[in-house]
């Protein structure tokens, strides 16, 4: 497959939720996961292309998959008369002219296609190069879709759009986006479709930390959000305390609870496992509908 740019509209009117975290282990697949088995009929999408493992929980069945490829240069040494344009163009360092020859370092391509454009000579034309892949399968009700990253690559957006992309070709009434960790350009590119993000936090000073990047990326993008606290304990709560400070929802708290810690760390899916769970789930997606249907 190759990487295919925004350039439809369904006119779809499901509710798409992202679930952010400042960084990984805080709970975000936990919630987004667990969030689109209590559903039912819906759909997962794991962003987190660099160490997906939402599947890990839902173990799909009826996998289908496929590459994902991006548009890198490729020289015609006849044509090209070394006069380095491309060279002084390129901001990433990709291009290098040597021994009367461009080199092209294709693993530090951001295909923007701009050495192209510049070449006087004509000299430069792309190819592809499969930069990872995607997965679509089935658990249950749920449809999951799951990007993978080859190591080493530059940059995931590709596979977040190809993603964004499916999902918008079979949408749902019902679409939880697991997001990559932190609040870089791959966060970003996967909130673009969100009509409501779900913040996850630790009850500690680090976690505050971390929940202000996310909160900081969702206001800055104008996203309706709440908090969902994870691993609280009795007494003092730092991440409460930034959450009423500053008026922002609390959606719910998770426990700090050894059986749901279990079970997550077994991948099994809390929301099919257990009835407690599986009702805290349902009571936080019929909050999330009202809010981001409001």
């Amino acid at each position: 497959m190759k990487f295919i740019p925004d350039c439809i509209d369904t006119g779809a009117t499901s509710v798409k939720v992202a679930v952010l975290s400042g960084k990984g282990g805080t709970g975000k697949t936990l919630v987004s996961v667990n969030l689109a088995a209590a559903a039912g009929r819906s759909t997962y999408i794991d962003c987190d292309v660099e160490e997906p493992n939402g599947h890990l929980f839902f173990k799909p069945v009826n996998v289908r998959e496929e590459d994902v490829a991006v548009k890198i240069p490729v020289v015609d040494t006849a044509l090209c008369d070394g006069c380095r344009k491309c060279v002084e163009f390129c901001q990433f360092n990709a291009l290098a002219y040597t021994n009367e020859q461009l080199i092209i370092f294709e693993d530090i391509c951001h295909s923007c296609g701009g050495c192209m454009l510049v070449c006087p000579q004509k000299a430069l034309a792309e190819k592809d190069r499969v930069i990872g892949k995607v997965q679509m399968g089935e658990s249950g009700d749920v449809s999951v879709f799951t990007g993978i990253l080859n190591p080493g690559e530059a940059s995931g957006i590709p596979l977040i759009d190809t993603l964004l992309f499916e999902n918008r070709r079979h949408p749902a009434d019902l679409t939880f986006i697991d997001c990559p960790p932190g609040s870089a350009c791959i966060v970003m590119e996967s909130i673009k479709d969100a009509d409501y993000c779900v913040l996850v936090a630790e009850p500690t000073l680090f976690g505050v930390h971390n929940l202000n990047m996310v909160y900081e990326l969702v206001t800055l993008f104008g996203k309706p959000f709440g908090v969902v606290l994870n691993k609280c304990l009795d007494g003092e709560n730092p991440a409460e305390t930034f959450c009423l400070e500053r008026d922002i929802r609390i959606l719910g708290k998770l426990p700090f609870d050894s059986e749901l810690g279990s079970l997550n760390s077994a991948a099994k899916i809390v929301a099919r496992e257990n009835a407690h769970y599986k009702a805290w789930f349902l009571s936080l997606l019929d909050t999330l509908k009202k809010e981001a249907r409001s």
